[in-house]
């Protein structure tokens, strides 16, 4: 039977990170995959991550399965870093998931077997793996435009004029909560206003992407846009990752949450969200979760964590700025100022796959072939290589 598989394409980004492996170029640089580097080019371990595995190997009794929808104190403690006191809490419907993918997938897939013929609109562009996993999940994909003509900024006319004319009631719109992924450009304010008006008229559902809090402007800044959708929207999928805040990469820690109505609607959806994770993974594991309670809960894990997470932002920004002044000192005959205003790992370069190509091949930088780099994994060590390269790259492909 397996003779006739076809073999399936790599993953767009984790290929190219397959590809940077077997690179034997000793000065390459890789600046696809979305993880957070230290300015030695790593990924650490958070020094609060680590208090907290230590009391769990003291104090932890069991290996035993976890509910289906995870730990208690989990889905409590998660739900009021991102929701504060802004809804009430018996409207939320939370469950522990294997990262935000996992989030996403259960989300998505709760609603697709119960509203089937849905369409989730997704932004142009948006994270690859995004149509993958609402397609798996049942939904009909479609996309909705999010990038002015010069992808500098967000084109809202056009995005809202799409969701206005060519959405039905009842589909659901990817939206990102911070940090734009792939290109840094979050809405304004304002805009999530106008975002939240547009859905509320057209009894739209927002299924809210959150996995960079506190990478854009803060942990409670970050939560701006999904609480006012959530002001004229009372029903919403939220997806949430630990990965980023708190580089539990390979841990996979994130939550599927449903923002009901009412207390009522929420009971019946956490039971159907129940019955879609015991037919997939059935549960989830411990490990990861168990860190992000242990840390939520204690007050001086939590101020260690939170400093963290503001050093890391602070980070992303320096580097941001470095490769902007960098671009600019090489001389080059291209303006990269417009990325002051991209937030979060990822910025949108405004390089095309032939340039992200010659990068690769001629100088062993890697980027993704939409231009998007992250930012994260950029050095002071690699700065002048990298700013160089792009601008030998610009020179000779124009």
């Amino acid at each position: 039977m397996f003779e006739s598989l076809p073999i399936a394409p790599p993953d767009s980004i984790l290929g190219l990170a397959e590809v940077f492996q077997k690179d034997p170029r000793t000065d390459k640089v890789n600046l696809t995959v979305g993880v957070y580097k230290d300015e030695s080019g790593q990924t650490p371990i958070l020094a609060s991550v680590k208090l907290a595995e230590a009391r769990l190997l003291q104090e932890e009794k069991s290996k035993g399965y976890l509910a289906i929808e995870g730990l208690t104190d989990f889905n409590r403690l998660v739900a009021e870093l991102v929701f504060g006191d802004s809804i009430d809490h018996r409207r939320i419907a939370s469950a522990q998931t294997p990262g935000g993918t996992g989030g996403l997938r259960i989300g998505a897939e709760m609603y697709g077997t119960h509203y089937r013929g849905a369409t989730a609109w997704i932004s142009q562009p948006t994270w690859p793996n995004h149509p993958s996993i609402f397609e798996a999940a049942g939904l009909q994909v479609q996309g909705y435009p999010y990038l002015n003509g010069a992808k500098t900024g967000l084109d809202l006319d056009a995005m809202l004029n799409a969701l206005r004319t060519q959405t039905r009631p009842g589909d659901l719109v990817c939206l990102h909560a911070c940090c734009h992924n792939p290109t840094g450009i979050d809405p304004t304010a304002n805009d999530w206003k106008a975002i939240s008006e547009l859905l509320s008229s057209r009894k739209l559902i927002p299924l809210v992407d959150f996995a960079y809090q506190g990478f854009g402007d803060g942990l409670e800044e970050d939560t701006i846009g999904l609480k006012t959708l959530l002001e004229l929207n009372p029903e919403a999928i939220v997806s949430l990752s630990f990965s980023k805040n708190f580089g539990l990469y390979s841990e996979r820690v994130g939550a599927a949450i449903v923002v009901a109505k009412d207390e009522n609607s929420s009971i019946a959806a956490l039971s159907q969200l129940k019955q879609t994770i015991r037919c997939n993974y059935s549960n989830p594991p411990r490990h990861g979760g168990s860190v992000v309670s242990t840390i939520l809960s204690d007050p001086s894990l939590k101020d260690t964590w939170v400093g963290e997470v503001r050093d890391m932002r602070s980070r992303i920004s320096a580097m941001r700025s470095q490769f902007v002044a960098g671009m600019k000192g090489t001389g080059v005959d291209r303006d990269f100022s417009f990325l002051m205003q991209q937030k979060g790992m990822f910025s949108y370069t405004g390089l095309n796959p032939m340039q992200a190509d010659w990068l690769k091949n001629q100088k062993g930088i890697y980027i993704v072939g939409t231009g998007r780099i992250n930012v994260a994994g950029l050095t002071n060590r690699n700065m002048a290589t990298v700013c160089n390269a792009i601008a030998e790259c610009i020179e000779s492909t124009i």
